[in-house]
Formats: C-alpha cells, sequence, structure tokens
C-alpha cells in the first residue's frame, strides 16, 4: 500500500473512533446535562410563542415586537427554551418558647 492509502485510512479510523466517542457521550448524558433546566412547557423548548399582534389581527400580521413575524419570545422562559427556577427566599422564625400555643 502507498502512503497515500494508509492516510486516508488512518483519517477514516480515526473519525470513526470519534464518532463512537461522542456517541457513547451522548448516551450518558442525553441533551441535557448536570445543572441545565428541563423545556419550558409554554414554548415546549422553542423560546417562541405566538405574538400578541396576531391574535387581535384581521389578517395582517407584524409588530415591533414580532418584527412581522408573528411570533415573539416566551414569557415564561425569556427566549432560552428552559424552564427557569423562581428565585424565593424561605425563612423560618424561631418559636418562643414562652409564649403558649
Amino acid at each position: 500500500m502507498g502512503p497515500i492509502v494508509l492516510t486516508q485510512l488512518a483519517t477514516g479510523l480515526s473519525v470513526l473512533a470519534g464518532a463512537a466517542l461522542v456517541k457513547s457521550v451522548m448516551d450518558q448524558k442525553p441533551m441535557m446535562g448536570p445543572g441545565q433546566a428541563p423545556r419550558c412547557p409554554t414554548c415546549n423548548g422553542t423560546g417562541r410563542v405566538a405574538c400578541l399582534c396576531s391574535r387581535w389581527s384581521d389578517g395582517d400580521v407584524g409588530c415591533r415586537t414580532c418584527a412581522g413575524s408573528g411570533r415573539m419570545g416566551c414569557r415564561s422562559c425569556g427566549g432560552t427554551g428552559t424552564g427557569r427556577p423562581l428565585p424565593v427566599q424561605i425563612s423560618v422564625r424561631p418559636r418562643n418558647p414562652n409564649r403558649l400555643p
């Protein structure tokens, strides 16, 4: 075999090895990695919802919000397509032992 054939064979094998590596990583961590939020239930992960102008118009769609597309950013996820945890601070007051229940 010539050097060109050996080079092509080595390249093909390295592509197959890379594909196998990517597949094994994807099998272990499917599309959602650690620390990521699940899909937004309002937009189903697209980040876009129907614009208000398309609901009230008489056939012509377009406003400044959607730039004529009829779709605007989702308000539930902010257009990211993933659910956002709500920042809530919970405070618990200690019971006063001198007070009767």
